[in-house]
């Protein structure tokens, strides 16, 4: 059931006119040009903590009541945001990891990505300081 309203938000989405594309962005630095959905899940659920050149992973979000974040989630990661709030609680209760830092604004966002080397997040529309990552 979970899985078919899902499908239906997905669909909603991409047929609104008023929806707009989130995009993952990340400092300059990152080489990484393209990810996978799954590699960015991993990384958003603190899953991967390296970059392949094996500097470390910054991410930022947004607030979880934030709708891009929740469009996010939801589009990019296939995930819903009470579960990636889940997996960071216990992350950080059990003491095996952490969360992602919080912004609490896209321009916040956008100033954080461009001065963190390896850091990476979402944002509506990208900067020239900042790389534009796609997810296939």
């Amino acid at each position: 059931m979970e899985r078919v309203r899902f499908i239906i938000f997905c669909l909603i989405c991409q047929l609104s006119p008023l929806s707009q594309a989130v995009e993952l962005i990340a400092h300059p630095s990152v080489p990484v040009d393209t990810l996978s959905a799954t590699a960015a899940r991993n990384i958003f659920t603190m899953r991967t903590l390296y970059w392949p050149s094996g500097r470390p992973i910054k991410v930022f979000v947004l607030s979880d009541e934030n709708s891009l974040h929740q469009q996010f989630s939801k589009t990019s990661l296939h995930v819903f945001p009470y579960k990636l709030r889940r997996i960071w609680d216990r992350n950080i209760y059990s003491g095996t990891g952490e969360a992602p830092i919080t912004v609490d604004s896209e321009e916040e966002m956008l100033k954080a990505i461009s001065s963190s080397p390896g850091a990476i997040g979402y944002a509506n529309k990208g900067n020239d300081n900042v790389r534009i990552i796609k997810i296939d």
